[in-house]
C-alpha cells in the first residue's frame, strides 16, 4: 500500500476532500554536460510522470472510494432486480400457460441450450471488445424479444426469441460477476479485509437483491391473475377429482392435454397485460445500468484486458475452454449441474407438478413469492455468516436440506385443502438455493480470481446445462423419477465440492508451512513458478492515498 503525501515547498494543496499526490526528486539537465566522462557516477533516471505512472498499470484510488463500490454494487444488484422480476416471472408461468405441445419447456430448454454455446465464447470476446458495463447493457436487452414473443407465442416465435435470451445471459452473468468480484477484491484492498469474505459478502446482498425479483415478478401475475376470470375456475369436484394425480404421481409425457382444469391457460388479455409491464421493466433495468454504473476501468479493467489484448482471436474466444483443464474446476461442474437443475425444479416442475394441479395456477405467484423472498434474506444471511463460521458448514446444511426436501416430496401428497404446506416446501427450497448461489459463486470467485471471466463463464456453461437436461425431461418423465434423477446430481455434486475444500485445505497449509520454514522457502524459489489462480496480479497495481 502506498501512500501519498505533500511535503515542502509552496503549498498549492487542492480542498481536503481531494486526493493529492507529490513527487519527490528533481532534473538537472546541465548535470551531464558538467561532470568529467570519466567518473562513474551516473545521473539517476527521472522519476515517471503522472502519466506514465498509469499508463504501467497503476490505479491511484482514495479511500472514500469504498462509498462509490457500494453504490455501484447496489446499482448493479437494483438492476438485475428489475430485469428479473421481468424475466423470472416469464419462466415461472411457461409450464402452466404454454402447456400446450410442451412450448414453455421448450423455449426454455432452448434459451439455457444457447446459453451453454454462448459460455463458451461469447462472453470473453464480448467484454474485451465493449467492456463489462456496455456487455451489460446489451445482454440484458436481449431478454425483451421473449417477453415480447409472449403475446403471439408460438415454436417459431417463442424459441428463437429464447435463443436470443440465451446468447445475451452468459456475458450478461459474467459481466455481472466479474464487476462483482473485482470491485470487492478493490473494496477490501480500501478496508484491509479478506478478499475472499468482502466478494461473498457482495454475492450475498446482490442475491438478496436478485431473488427479490421472484416476489415483485410473481407479485405482478398473481395480482392480474386473481382480478380476472381465471380467478374463479378451481371447484371443489376438480380438486377431490385430481388430487391423486398431482404431486410426485404428476405425469403428463409428451405434453400433451391435461383434464384438469385447474391447467388450463388463462385469458389472453391478463397474458397481456402481464406481458406488458414485464416489458417496461427490461427497458428500465438497461437504463439504470448505463447511467448509474461506473465503468470497471475505475477500478483496473484497463490492465486486466491488457494481457488479453496480446492473444490472438482464436485464443481469446477458447479462454473459457482452457479453463475446463483445471482440476478444481473439472470437479465444481457437477454441483454446478445440481444448481441449474434444482432451479429448473422448483420453476417448472413444482410449480405445474404440485402447485397449478392442486392450487390452479393462479396460486403460482403466490407460492414462488415465497420462496424468493426466503431466498433473498437467506442470500444476504449466508453472505454474512461465512465470514464467522465458513463456508463447509453452510454448504453442507444446504444439501442436508434439500436431500431432506426431495425424500418429502416423494412421500407427500399434495392436499388444496392444506395450502400451507406448499408455501414451507417453497420457502425451505429457497434456504437451500440460497446456499447454492451464494457460497458457490464465492467459491468460483476466490479460486479463479486470476480467470474471472473464464471462470464465471464456465459456471454459466454448466448451471444453463443443469437447466437444459431438467427442461429436456420434463415432458419425458413422470415428477417422481424427476425427483431421484435430482437426488443423485446432489449427491455427486456436493461429493466432487468436498474434494475441491480438501485440496484447497492442503494447499493452504503447504503455503503456510513454505512461508514459515525459510529452507523450504528456498526450496520452492528454486522451483519453476506454477501460476495461481487464487493470486490476482490486479491486486498489486492498486496505489490506496490517505486523505
Amino acid at each position: 500500500m502506498t501512500v501519498a503525501h505533500g511535503g515542502g515547498g509552496e503549498d498549492h494543496r487542492p480542498d481536503k476532500d481531494s486526493v493529492y499526490t507529490v513527487k519527490t526528486g528533481f532534473r538537472n539537465d546541465a548535470y551531464q554536460h558538467e561532470r568529467d566522462p570519466s567518473d562513474d557516477i551516473v545521473k539517476p533516471p527521472p522519476l515517471p510522470t503522472e502519466d506514465d505512472s498509469y499508463a504501467s498499470g497503476k490505479v491511484k484510488l482514495s479511500r472514500n472510494e469504498k462509498w462509490r463500490i457500494l453504490k455501484n454494487v447496489a446499482a448493479v444488484s437494483a438492476a438485475f432486480m428489475v430485469q428479473f422480476t421481468a424475466f423470472q416471472g416469464t419462466a415461472n408461468l411457461q409450464s402452466s400457460i404454454n402447456a400446450a405441445d410442451g412450448l414453455g419447456t421448450v423455449s426454455l430448454s432452448s434459451i439455457y441450450a444457447a446459453l451453454v454455446v454462448s459460455c463458451i465464447f461469447v462472453p470473453t470476446f464480448l467484454i474485451k471488445r465493449l467492456t463489462v458495463k456496455w456487455t451489460l447493457c446489451l445482454s440484458m436487452m436481449c431478454y425483451a424479444p421473449y417477453i415480447a414473443a409472449q403475446f403471439y407465442p408460438k415454436f417459431y416465435t417463442l424459441v428463437p426469441a429464447g435463443v436470443i435470451v440465451g446468447l445475451g445471459a452468459a456475458p450478461m452473468w459474467t459481466s455481472k460477476a466479474t464487476y462483482l468480484t473485482q470491485a470487492g477484491s478493490v473494496y477490501a484492498k480500501l478496508t484491509d479485509q479478506a478478499v475472499d469474505g468482502i466478494i461473498v459478502r457482495f454475492f450475498g446482498f446482490f442475491f438478496l437483491a436478485w431473488q427479490t425479483a421472484e416476489l415483485w415478478g410473481n407479485l405482478i401475475s398473481s395480482l392480474v391473475f386473481s382480478s380476472g376470470v381465471h380467478s374463479g375456475n378451481t371447484s371443489k369436484e376438480n380438486s377431490s377429482s385430481a388430487v391423486l394425480a398431482c404431486g410426485a404421481n404428476f405425469c403428463v409425457i409428451g405434453g400433451g392435454h391435461h383434464d384438469n382444469r385447474n391447467l388450463h391457460r388463462p385469458p389472453d388479455s391478463e397474458i397481456y397485460e402481464i406481458s406488458a409491464i414485464y416489458l417496461a421493466c427490461v427497458v428500465v433495468a438497461v437504463l439504470m445500468v448505463a447511467l448509474l454504473v461506473d465503468p470497471l476501468s475505475r477500478y483496473g479493467e484497463k490492465q486486466r484486458t491488457s494481457e488479453a489484448n496480446k492473444l490472438s482471436g482464436i485464443q481469446l474466444l477458447s479462454a473459457t475452454a482452457y479453463q475446463l483443464k483445471k482440476p478444481n474446476q473439472q470437479l465444481l461442474i457437477p454441483i454446478t449441474l445440481w444448481i441449474g437443475m434444482e432451479q429448473a425444479f422448483i420453476g417448472a416442475d413444482y410449480t405445474q407438478a404440485y402447485v397449478s394441479c392442486a392450487l390452479g395456477i393462479r396460486s403460482i405467484g403466490y407460492v414462488m413469492i415465497c420462496f424468493g423472498v426466503v431466498n433473498a434474506v437467506c442470500s444476504l444471511l449466508f453472505g454474512s455468516a461465512m465470514k464467522y463460521i465458513g463456508r463447509f458448514p453452510i454448504l453442507v446444511m444446504g444439501a442436508a436440506l434439500h436431500l431432506g426436501l426431495i425424500v418429502w416430496l416423494l412421500i407427500w401428497r399434495p392436499n388444496p385443502e392444506s395450502p400451507s404446506v406448499f408455501f414451507v416446501i417453497s420457502g425451505l427450497w429457497g434456504v437451500g438455493d440460497a446456499v447454492w448461489q451464494t457460497q458457490v459463486n464465492g467459491l468460483y470467485g476466490v479460486l479463479f480470481r486470476r480467470n474471472k471471466e473464464a471462470a464465471f463463464s464456465n459456471y454459466r456453461l454448466w448451471e444453463s446445462a443443469g437447466f437444459v437436461v431438467a427442461y429436456a425431461y420434463s415432458t419425458h418423465l413422470c415428477a417422481r423419477m424427476k425427483l431421484y434423477v435430482l437426488m443423485v446430481a446432489l449427491l455427486v455434486g456436493v461429493a466432487g465440492y468436498i474434494i475441491v475444500e480438501i485440496l484447497h485445505k492442503r494447499k493452504a497449509l503447504r503455503l503456510k508451512a513454505i512461508a514459515e520454514n525459510p529452507v523450504e522457502a528456498a526450496e520452492a524459489a528454486k522451483q519453476p513458478q506454477e501460476e495461481d489462480d487464487e493470486k490476482d496480479d490486479i491486486d498489486d497495481d492498486l496505489i490506496i492515498t490517505h486523505l
